[in-house]
């Protein structure tokens, strides 16, 4: 089955179908040993206390 094929099929499901469709690309997705090593990076920086509070962040914003 080609992308294009794939593509018009989605385009007949119904909206719940399309939803859990979705859901499970996104499982897919998170299952994949790049996605969680770079979770499992992320997490160890925030428990590390490396992250950007919404404070830092809306005044980074501020200035651009």
């Amino acid at each position: 089955m080609t992308l294009l094929a794939i593509k018009h099929q989605m385009k007949q499901l119904k909206p719940r179908e399309l939803k859990e469709l979705q859901t499970y690309l996104v499982r897919l997705r998170h299952s994949t040993p790049e996605w969680r090593r770079t979770t499992a990076k992320k997490i160890r920086a925030v428990q590390a206390g490396h992250f950007v509070t919404a404070e830092a962040l809306e005044e980074r914003i501020a200035r651009e």
